[in-house]
């Protein structure tokens, strides 16, 4: 019996220590698996994960699926693949201002249900973004300080995108067809004019001038034609007068007959 009791508790013993080790070796890892500089916190009841200044380069993984706010901003973000957020559809709050990203692909926020209320691309270095990006979205966007291009494309988009109340003046043209265009609030600008109309009427003016020069080519060359006939035929009249009335007589009838 003594042997029995003492396995019986080195036994439990050992157990305890097992699931110790499995528990502090679980915590070390769920520690060491988000990125320098990210951290999870709650705040007002919101659980959030902050990555605010971390130097990141791409939108890091092991992101907590039940984050509801994510910051990301003031890193050195340039791109957003498609199913960048597919694993978070509990986000409500999701911050990518302050970075260096230039372009998006159309599926980069599929996944996000109706819970995204808030979406800060402010500050980065979007000239062109398709408004098929924001399909699926519901949230209200800021979109001021980048450097847009301002066509049609861009009416699109801000068409299509519910603005964040004050941020509209920060749509600037950074480019432009028209240089006046340049340095002025783009929704001030499509307040007279339709740039997607504009294009289009560009477009079929240039079709019309490229008919137009077709159709003054065959023109011209028709009256070239002509000319250099009749100066054929001048140049032959005289020849025929120039002959014996005889050969004359002749030949005008020999051409009498060829033309019939």
């Amino acid at each position: 019996m003594p042997f029995l009791d003492w396995f019986l508790y080195h036994s439990v013993a050992m157990w305890l220590l097992l699931q110790s080790f499995v528990l502090m070796a679980f915590c070390f890892h769920s520690a060491t698996t988000f990125p320098k500089g990210c951290y999870p916190s709650t705040e007002d009841g919101f659980k959030t994960f902050r990555c605010s200044k971390a130097q990141l380069t791409v939108i890091p993984k092991d992101i907590p699926n039940d984050t509801n706010k994510l910051y990301l901003d003031y890193n050195q973000i340039s791109f957003l693949p498609n199913d960048a957020f597919q694993h978070l559809p509990l986000l409500v709050e999701l911050d990518l201002s302050h970075n260096v990203i230039n372009r998006m692909e159309v599926g980069v926020f599929r996944g996000l249900s109706e819970n995204l209320h808030s979406l800060d691309l402010s500050s980065n270095k979007l000239v062109s973004v398709n408004k098929d990006v924001f399909s699926a979205l519901k949230a209200k966007a800021n979109l001021s300080n980048n450097p847009w291009l301002c066509d049609c494309t861009l009416q699109q988009l801000v068409e299509r995108v519910e603005l964040v109340a004050g941020t509209s003046d920060g749509i600037v043209c950074d480019a432009s067809a028209r240089k006046e265009h340049i340095g002025k609030p783009f929704l001030q600008l499509i307040g007279d004019i339709d740039f997607c109309n504009i294009y289009k009427k560009t477009t079929d003016i240039a079709m019309l001038v490229t008919m137009f020069g077709w159709f003054a080519m065959v023109i011209s060359y028709l009256i070239y034609y002509v000319r250099q006939n009749q100066e054929d035929a001048r140049r032959h009249l005289e020849y025929l007068k120039s002959l014996p009335s005889k050969q004359k007589k002749s030949e005008e009838s020999s051409t009498i007959s060829t033309v019939v």
